[in-house]
């Protein structure tokens, strides 16, 4: 079994315009030891007071997967005892550390500015310290690929100190993220040859968009240690994206990654990371992106329909996706019969109701509708052109006023009212601009009737213009997604006023909710 090494906690610290608290590294911890990934990084202790917390709090968190401590080896000037780092790295709590040392000789005279045998003698002397103080240590050999491009022999010296003092994983990395792949295997069967009764792991950057495919040719090379981050968070432009190698390397080359019947786990373990880590899935993300399995032209869906290996290279339910028949313009009738048995699961569709729910749709899309990114929205249109989309609440009107302060703010007052069957509720709210106080406004007037209204949240908001040729008269496209914590969606509004399409957009999505 290939062992799976994940790097999210510390490489993904790297990355910019992440940051994660305590709380967010012990949930993403439980996540992933919920998929079954063997080893953990979860920092460096010592570096900054909230690994320091992170670490102690570990001490009492129970995992399957082994949690690692992360550090460089000795400096030049001090003996491994003296060195503070590698005394946080013993004192950490965790069986096992992974210590990074340089494999390039330039890194070693130009960043380090010590000397050759030097550079041995730490990488020697900082394995052996770990080692006597019981702990289980992988070597990472930073910049390994272009130390085997610049000096092969000082670099395959480099592991073979880690080994020979008692590293039990030798960790060759792509730190520039530029090597080829193929450069990438040749290095990995040289380190094997050299050492053959070693363990050899990998751990790519993406700097050159190649980084998941550099680490499957390394596998295929012979390593047996894999790490990666998930959705490819890292230094720079990232580094192998775990939730593509894992499937590549189970369902591509029947290797065994993750426990049996952990593979379907990893979108949903993904998506539940995403949160933590505040980012957004692409949709287009292999595997796990809301469009992975997603099929819009009508042949597509068509041939799918009839033999779902026509237009899917895997089953979407072998790493828990789903297929998405996507409704639009160029749809054929098919996909809208498929919509309607979803919708209407119990009822008999009819070849009519088929036909007056595909002209509508290219009714609307003429418009300016776009519903493949905004489902929701389109099923409350089906539902209410048969005549089944049973309201929760009417609008009755709404008035927005605005005030902006020289440009130091932009506040805004929305006024609303509306009725839930008979009884009639306005309200009143202010918010930052006149969207935000339209949602504060519609929001308050609505928990007093449904009070499950206060756990949805609005996550994401884009405006787009359709048609750019009346200037500001243009006619916009809103889009919004929402969440209520345990599911999400999207919801769509088209207007030549940018308030009424967000208005449009907000109060499906509320509907949606309430349905």
């Amino acid at each position: 079994m290939l062992e799976i090494y994940d790097c999210t906690l510390r490489e993904g610290m790297q990355a910019e315009g992440l940051s994660f608290s305590v709380s967010d590294k012990l949930a993403v911890i439980r996540a992933l030891d919920s998929l079954g990934i063997a080893y953990i990084e979860a920092g460096t202790p010592g570096s900054n007071p909230k690994d320091e917390e992170l670490f102690r709090a570990l001490a009492d968190v129970s995992t399957d997967a082994r949690i690692v401590a992360f550090g460089a080896t000795r400096r030049k000037e001090l003996t491994a005892e003296e060195d503070e780092n590698l005394a946080a790295l013993a004192n950490a709590g965790t069986k096992v550390v992974t210590l990074y040392g340089k494999a390039w000789d330039r890194q070693v005279t130009e960043v380090l500015r010590t000397d050759l045998e030097e550079n041995l003698a730490m990488v020697r002397d900082s394995v052996a310290f770990l080692k006597n103080a019981g702990k289980r240590v992988f070597f990472d050999a930073e910049h390994f690929f272009d130390g085997m491009a610049g000096n092969a022999e000082y670099a395959l010296a480099v592991i073979e100190a880690a080994h020979e003092a008692g590293a039990e994983r030798l960790i060759l990395c792509d730190t520039n993220g530029g090597t080829l792949p193929h450069v990438v295997g040749e290095g990995v069967a040289a380190a094997n040859k050299r050492l053959p009764d070693a363990v050899i792991g990998i751990h790519c950057h993406n700097d050159a968009g190649l980084a998941a495919a550099s680490t499957i040719t390394a596998v295929l090379a012979g390593a047996a240690q894999i790490q990666g981050t998930f959705s490819g968070v890292g230094e720079r432009c990232g580094n192998a994206d775990l939730t593509c190698v894992i499937p590549d390397l189970e369902l591509k080359c029947g290797a065994e990654c993750l426990p049996e019947g952990r593979l379907e786990r990893i979108t949903p373990v993904a998506r539940k990371v995403a949160e933590y880590l505040n980012i957004k899935i692409p949709n287009r993300a292999p595997f796990i992106g809301k469009s992975a399995f997603a099929h819009k032209g009508g042949s597509h869906i068509d041939g799918v329909l009839k033999n779902s290996a026509a237009f899917e290279h895997i089953a979407p339910e072998a790493v828990g996706n789903k297929r998405r028949l996507l409704v639009s313009e160029l749809s054929g009738r098919a996909a809208v019969r498929k919509l309607l048995e979803r919708i209407l699961p119990d009822t008999p569709v009819s070849d009519d109701e088929v036909g007056a729910v595909l002209a509508e749709l290219k009714r609307l899309e003429a418009q300016g509708y776009q519903f493949e990114g905004a489902e929701e929205s389109l099923e409350l249109r089906v539902l209410a052109l048969l005549g089944l989309r049973k309201k929760p609440f009417e609008v009755d009107y709404f008035k927005i006023i605005g005030e902006t302060d020289r440009g130091e703010s932009c506040t805004a007052t929305a006024m609303i009212s509306l009725h839930v069957g008979d009884e009639r509720k306005v309200t009143a709210a202010e918010g930052m601009g006149p969207v935000n106080a339209l949602d504060n406004a519609l929001r308050r007037a609505l928990t007093a009737f449904y009070p499950c209204i206060s756990q949805v949240m609005l996550r994401d908001f884009k405006v787009r213009v359709i048609d750019n040729k009346d200037s500001t008269a243009a006619k916009v496209r809103v889009l919004i997604e929402s969440t209520d914590g345990v599911s999400a969606w999207t919801t769509v509004g088209v207007s030549a006023d940018v308030i009424e399409a967000s208005f449009i957009a907000l109060s499906d999505s509320l509907e949606y909710k309430l349905r």
